[in-house]
């Protein structure tokens, strides 16, 4: 396939990491369906400024306590992956501690020999792995998560969902295990799952890490592709090489 005739399906949250997304897409020569799976709904909530140790897992984490004034006082601040502690640097915060796998299982074993009898805040989405919390409380940590944030469907997505139903999408990459249920929600909710999992069957299916990977294959849906380092941008270019690998020629 010519990487021209690439239809790619883009699940990120319609703000600029979806311009972003299809941005990038357009720079590999592959359309992208934009269908943002993900919207943001702010609790009110910030961070706490008496820990130890203060865990940011997103961009959208990082901006809301910015905007809140929040301050990190003396403790260790964790990011992540690259992608959160750019966006901590940007805001003026330093940034102690980023693991080497960008995953919630990747920063507990960055962490979990240090933290015995440390205060632990997590801050994130209402989505966000037990992985994390049950990591460092097995490790000996005092943990305490404030909601920042809910991720929601938002109204209107479902492009993706009919492109794959009609056989008109080669390819998928979902960027959390949440943009996966909400995809098969509103395949379910328009009545054609059985038609959209049969379109992902032939479509190149990319998954940005192991625990969107296991959601998917949970779902029956194979996965081609998991990048090596869990960010946006390495799914997309991993899926556009996949599918037409003609395209760094």
């Amino acid at each position: 396939m010519s990487v021209r005739d690439l239809t790619v399906a883009v699940f990120r949250p319609d703000d600029e990491r979806l311009a972003q997304a299809v941005d990038l897409l357009d720079s590999l020569g592959a359309t992208a369906v934009a269908d943002p799976m993900l919207a943001v709904e702010p609790t009110g909530q910030t961070a706490r400024a008496d820990a130890d140790y203060v865990i940011l897992t997103s961009k959208t984490g990082v901006e809301l306590v910015a905007e809140a004034g929040w301050h990190p006082g003396e403790a260790t601040v964790c990011a992540i992956g690259p992608a959160t502690a750019a966006c901590l640097r940007e805001a003026g915060y330093e940034v102690d501690v980023v693991p080497e796998t960008y995953t919630s299982s990747g920063l507990v074993a960055e962490l979990e020999h240090e933290v015995d009898g440390a205060r632990v805040e997590v801050a994130r989405s209402d989505h966000g792995s037990p992985v994390l919390l049950e990591g460092l409380e097995a490790a000996g940590a005092y943990l305490h998560e404030t909601v920042l944030y809910r991720l929601v469907r938002p109204d209107g997505a479902g492009e993706s969902v009919e492109r794959a139903a009609a056989g008109d999408l080669d390819a998928a990459a979902f960027t959390s295990s949440l943009t996966v249920e909400h995809f098969l929600e509103t395949a379910a909710e328009d009545g054609i799952l059985e038609e959209a999992l049969e379109g992902l069957e032939t479509a190149v299916v990319g998954a940005i890490g192991p625990p969107t990977r296991r959601t998917l294959e949970g779902h029956g849906v194979a996965v081609d592709v998991v990048p090596d380092d869990a960010t946006a941008e390495e799914l997309l270019c991993a899926v556009v090489e996949r599918a037409a690998p003609s395209y760094t020629a």
